[in-house]
């Protein structure tokens, strides 16, 4: 029921540098990774609230106009390739993660605006997930599940940024190599787009 290529899109989309991410970051930075824990729940809440909310609204407008879904798939896959030529071109700019100590309030903030939940509920979510309440649970837990993992990774990747332990983990480095993963991506997110025309 839940393909591989909707576990990996997940997991290269949470992945990405984002507002969210940046955020998890900042507070690895400030605080370290135990005290960042309590950021994971309001990231969850943040995506359920907003991908349910563009699902059902995706969802209502697809039975009228069926092309409605294919458009958004290929706008879906453009902002991800723009997405992963920004990550490339602002590789070697020094970010600031120099912000205020970061509380769950902004982090779901954060979330809940983030234009990554438009692109999963789009794209990412079949659209028998917007049908189907069986197929909503299934996919949204699997998506909550693999929440978790990726946010402990990026408060553990602003912790190892505060050391300077790890020469070759830096900012460029991350970048660059989430702008190839989000092309190879974007591939597949195109051709199925062009299939359904």
């Amino acid at each position: 029921m839940i393909s591989w290529l909707f576990i990996g899109l997940v997991v290269t989309i949470l992945l990405t540098p984002g507002p969210t991410n940046t955020l998890l970051a900042s507070s690895g930075i400030q605080v370290g990774v135990r005290q960042s824990l309590r950021l994971i729940p309001a990231e969850s809440i943040g995506y359920l609230i907003s991908i349910t909310v563009w699902g059902m609204i995706i969802g209502t407008v697809s039975s009228q106009f069926p092309i409605i879904p294919i458009l958004l798939k290929l706008l879906s896959a453009l902002y991800i390739i723009f997405l992963a030529i920004k990550l490339w071109k602002t590789a070697d700019i020094e970010a600031s993660y120099n912000q205020p100590t970061i509380r769950a309030r902004e982090l779901f903030c954060a979330t809940l605006l983030n234009p990554k939940a438009l692109l999963f509920a789009s794209a990412i979510f079949p659209t028998t997930a917007w049908l189907t309440m069986q197929a909503y649970v299934v996919h949204m837990g699997l998506f909550l599940l693999l929440i978790a993992p990726i946010a402990l990774f990026w408060t553990f990747i602003g912790s190892i940024l505060a050391s300077n332990k790890v020469r070759w983990l830096n900012q460029s480095n991350l970048q660059k190599t989430a702008s190839l993963v989000l092309i190879s991506f974007s591939i597949p997110l195109s051709y199925s787009a062009l299939l359904s025309l």
